[in-house]
């Protein structure tokens, strides 16, 4: 683990054990968003089922030179938990000060609170970086994965989750601050516009468009949807449900896991999986 003072000057590390950034600053983000996803990814399925998904593409194609893997945008740490419990060194990068609060009460021990621009890393010094559920909130993403492609070392590894499908656009999208929704055409072409090879691209969570589509974005087409963030609704949708059911879910999410540690695509999804690598301009 490099030392983080040494790619990061600027910031400093607090009595609690958090290096901060020198400044502040606005996302595209609900402000309870980080608590929101706290009180829910321990009991959810989607986000174990992805946190499987991401260890499982980053053993595949490993960081370079086995560094870190630093989680830009990493809320309460929960995908770095689960990388560290992997076996990878990880580094969170998140600038919601209860998103850096409740990843210290999970454990994890390098815990930045600042955003890629605030944290001031050096250039040509990060092994590997990971993008989950983030670039979707950021307006230009173009420049974002430019300013990316700069920080990391010659041949480091992108690790990329986004939403998938501009027609499953829902009150959802909305309420989380998100700009757009991607294909894995049209995030292979962002990723390579910016100078990135693509490793591989896949999609996840094949059942859930139909269920996205019918109980999200048809009642927001129609008008029908409640607008206001419903945590409790939130919650219910994340966990999974009972016996037979519940078996049926479990065979479908291990099948994937299965492909994507066989490097095999898969091209329908609610959620594209991407591993993009820098080349040397």
């Amino acid at each position: 683990m490099p030392d983080i003072h040494d790619i990061a000057p600027t910031l400093k590390k607090a009595d609690d054990g958090i290096w901060y950034g020198p400044e502040e600053v606005t996302i595209s983000y609900p402000a309870d968003g980080n608590d929101s996803c706290f009180a829910v990814e321990e009991h959810s399925f989607w986000f174990k089922h992805r946190n499987v998904c991401i260890t499982n593409v980053a053993a595949a194609f490993p960081p370079v030179d086995g560094g870190p893997v630093f989680d830009i945008g990493g809320g309460n740490g929960f995908v770095s938990l689960g990388l560290a419990n992997a076996g990878f060194d990880v580094v969170l990068v998140e600038p919601g000060r209860s998103g850096v609060a409740n990843a210290k009460k999970r454990g994890l021990t390098n815990v930045i609170c600042a955003t890629m621009q605030t944290a001031q890393f050096k250039e040509n010094s990060l092994p590997a970086v990971g993008l989950f559920d983030v670039l979707e909130h950021i307006k230009d993403d173009k420049a974002f994965l430019q300013s990316i492609h700069a920080l990391l070392k010659n041949d480091g590894i992108l690790y990329l989750t986004v939403p998938a499908y501009a027609f499953l656009w829902s009150n959802e999208d909305d309420s989380a601050g998100h700009f757009r929704r991607y294909t894995l055409k049209s995030a292979s072409g962002v990723l390579s516009a910016a100078g990135f090879e693509i490793l591989y691209a896949s999609c996840i969570f094949r059942f859930l468009p139909l269920p996205i589509f019918l109980f999200r974005t048809l009642p927001y087409k129609l008008g029908r949807a409640n607008r206001a963030k419903d945590h409790k609704k939130t919650e219910k949708e994340h966990t999974a449900p009972g016996s037979l059911a519940a078996c049926i879910l479990n065979r479908m999410l291990t099948a994937e896991e299965i492909n994507i540690r066989n490097k095999k695509a898969m091209r329908v999804g609610a959620s594209c999986l991407l591993v993009a690598k820098k080349v040397k301009r």
